[in-house]
């Protein structure tokens, strides 16, 4: 008896775990909460747990805490990652990050990248070239498109994994128009400089909300690339489970409406108008739903 009390004192901690990652999901996550709202519950509570993760390592990016202190705190989450795979999880993120991670195989790599990548918002504010934006896309992005389809499940073998990296990092090119005014507030450029340079728009002009024709240049050429990458990404859906299947298209599909937005109204991002509203992500969710049925 007092082994079945044990085993339901700990379903117990894990279930209010999983609570708590699902209220920071619902809390923060103002896409993504819609997709994963079309998952399996075992898979959608996984789901919470991982974006409950890297919303904790976000805020110590945007946070106000002094740099020393966010370093320190972001190595506290990588020794919280190790006690977990050992077995002692401390709180309820990393609770149910574990039994995540145990559950659906996912490579804790993963997550250590992902730090990585916040750690690179600690100094890094500019990138002079793609190829440098790519490496910082794939560490806080393309890893969670990875730990999103050992969640959701996949065919195998299949290039799913490819296909998954290229609509992280799509999904992350659309953050970075969208909040080219928030960012430029923290002093981050997330645009290459080069390519600010090739359409004649400086920092100060960025700084100074200056929607000229060279920004609009310079925004549709990064329109272009992403939609590239989207419909890399695309090729994913038709690899997945019907219901994971659902999820990422509700995912791809939101993030390809903004961009769309984006695309259609440049001066848009510095009037902080760029976004759906509820009742368009629900109809979105709704249609999108229905057309990954036919997939």
């Amino acid at each position: 008896m007092a082994t079945l009390g044990l085993h339901r004192e700990e379903e117990t901690t894990l279930n209010s775990a999983y609570e708590y990652c699902r209220q920071v999901a619902r809390r923060e996550a103002r896409n993504f909460y819609y997709g994963f709202r079309l998952l399996p519950p075992p898979r959608r509570r996984a789901i919470y747990a991982a974006y409950a993760f890297s919303r904790l390592c976000d805020d110590v990016a945007d946070g106000d805490l002094p740099l020393e202190e966010k370093v320190g705190r972001l190595a506290q989450y990588r020794r919280g990652l190790d006690f977990s795979l050992a077995g002692r999880p401390e709180g309820p993120v990393f609770t149910a990050l574990a039994d995540a991670i145990h559950r659906y195989s996912i490579p804790a790599q993963y997550f250590q990248e992902l730090i990585d990548g916040v750690e690179m918002d600690l100094g890094h504010r500019r990138y002079e070239t793609f190829a440098e934006l790519y490496g910082y896309c794939y560490r806080v992005a393309a890893v969670i498109g990875l730990i999103t389809i050992e969640i959701c499940g996949h065919r195998e073998p299949s290039p799913a994994r490819d296909f998954a990296i290229d609509l992280g990092v799509a999904l992350q090119l659309t953050n970075i128009l969208r909040d080219i005014k928030e960012d430029s507030v923290r002093d981050r450029i997330y645009v290459p400089l080069e390519e600010m340079e090739w359409f004649g728009y400086s920092e100060s002009d960025l700084f100074q909300e200056r929607a000229t024709p060279a920004f609009r240049g310079l925004v549709g050429f990064q329109v272009r690339r992403a939609i590239l990458y989207f419909e890399r990404g695309q090729q994913l859906l038709p690899l997945l489970p019907f219901r994971s299947r659902a999820c990422v298209a509700v995912l791809q599909g939101i993030y390809r409406a903004i961009l769309k937005r984006i695309a259609a109204h440049p001066d848009a991002i510095f009037q902080g108008q760029v976004g759906l509203s509820g009742a368009e992500k629900l109809t979105l969710t709704g249609k999108l739903w229905f057309q990954s049925l036919l997939h």
